[in-house]
């Protein structure tokens, strides 16, 4: 059995709509963190890093977007959410690494300073370099959409979804993202999939 525990407005979105395209059945767990729910002795039990997403499989713990989508993709192969060239399956792969190490921590620094600096008398440089960062990261995924429909080229993969937590958190942290054209229109290509416009309705009514 497949159970995902998330939070709204985080970047579990990636994993839950990975989970929607593959048509498996799973369970959801909201795990709010603007309400603390990540640091319950539960959760922890579940996840020592008081993170999400963790996709539960069986009662085991699997942890992290690029692993969790990888898992899925190459679980549900028939759904075709990596290429089955296997050179395109890791250029697929690292640029999901490359989401959950540079892109993801540039907008935590742009929105989060204090957790990269204890002194306070940093935290409005470390937060410049964030938003520069982040607007730059926001450049170049809207340059590798250029003249495809999707993010790797002509082919849908888990990657899209993971790249639209970043132009969801692009608008809501007051980034001009309506300027990037290419990310704004493959945007609107996402949102018209059933898969995805039915995971990110669903979170919505859970944020409240």
């Amino acid at each position: 059995m497949l159970k995902l525990y998330f939070s709204p407005g985080a970047c579990s979105l990636a994993s839950h709509i990975g989970l929607e395209e593959s048509g498996a059945a799973y369970e959801l767990e909201p795990v709010v963190l603007a309400k603390g729910q990540q640091r319950t002795a539960e959760y922890l039990k579940i996840n020592p890093r008081g993170k999400v997403p963790t996709l539960s499989i069986d009662g085991k713990s699997l942890v992290e977007n690029t692993a969790i989508l990888t898992y899925i993709a190459r679980r549900f192969p028939e759904k075709k959410l990596l290429p089955a060239e296997e050179a395109e399956a890791a250029r697929c792969i690292s640029t999901m690494c490359w989401f959950s190490s540079i892109v993801h921590p540039s907008y935590q620094r742009s929105r989060r300073p204090e957790r990269f600096a204890a002194d306070p008398a940093a935290h409005e440089s470390i937060k410049e370099n964030g938003k520069k960062s982040y607007w730059e990261n926001c450049q170049e995924i809207d340059s590798m959409i250029q003249g495809h429909d999707w993010v790797m080229g002509n082919q849908f993969t888990v990657v899209d979804p993971y790249a639209l937590v970043f132009y969801g958190w692009g608008v809501n942290g007051g980034f001009p993202m309506q300027e990037l054209k290419n990310y704004t229109a493959w945007r609107e290509r996402m949102m018209q999939r059933p898969a995805v416009k039915k995971s990110v309705e669903m979170e919505a009514k859970v944020a409240g």
